[in-house]
């Protein structure tokens, strides 16, 4: 697994789905080329979670699509996936280390330059930085909801690992995020609510690959 080849990342959400399975979302996103999925699910207990974690991680492994576990390290024990997203308030980063072991990948949710320093720091191996353009997919405090171009560029100046900008993300305003220095673009509905995820995930992947 490399990080660094991370183009294209789906954040799976069923309630923004348009009716659909988050199963049949990946099986298409995966058709469609993607490179990781991280099972999100918010509003779901741990139970559904570790179940349909189960799922993605039989499709992701058949498929050699990394996948990732929002949050929940106990889950991303339990379903053998190849790493955990943490935010700002979940456990301590040195902690999911401790539990994961150091093949994990550990990712972090980042919108300052301070916090992202402090996550490489403590050990993270990649970062989500957002939300780039403003969401309404999750719940996102407004000094970090919009967070501009400007301040991806900055955060990626000053770390050395890969930096995912998300948040608002859409094929059509993917390529800057790519220009100002992430090395991918991760998105939710811009995928989930689409009419063909597969052609979705096509379209994404064009634009922060070839530009």
């Amino acid at each position: 697994m490399n990080q660094q080849n991370w183009r294209t990342y789906l954040v799976t959400q069923e309630s923004l789905s348009a009716g659909r399975s988050t199963v049949d979302v990946v099986r298409g996103a995966i058709d469609g080329g993607i490179d990781v999925v991280q099972l999100r699910e918010k509003g779901t207990d741990a139970r559904s979670r570790y179940e349909l974690g189960l799922e993605l991680r039989e499709l992701t492994a058949a498929a050699d699509v990394d996948f990732v576990v929002n949050d929940r390290v106990d889950v991303a024990q339990a379903v053998d996936a190849d790493g955990v997203h943490l935010g700002q308030s979940d456990v301590p980063l040195e902690v999911a280390r401790n539990l994961l072991g150091p093949d994990a990948v550990i990712g972090c949710s980042t919108s300052t330059v301070a916090e992202a320093e402090r996550a490489e720091t403590a050990g993270a191996d990649y970062l989500g930085v957002g939300a780039v353009y403003g969401t309404s997919s999750k719940d996102v405090a407004d000094e970090k909801n919009g967070i501009g171009l400007e301040r991806v560029a900055a955060i990626a100046d000053s770390v050395s690992i890969p930096v995912i900008g998300i948040g608002g993300v859409t094929a059509e305003n993917a390529a800057p995020v790519v220009e100002a220095g992430a090395t991918g673009v991760a998105v939710v509905s811009e995928i989930t609510a689409a009419d063909d995820p597969r052609t979705a995930t096509e379209a994404l992947r064009e634009e922060v690959t070839d530009g």
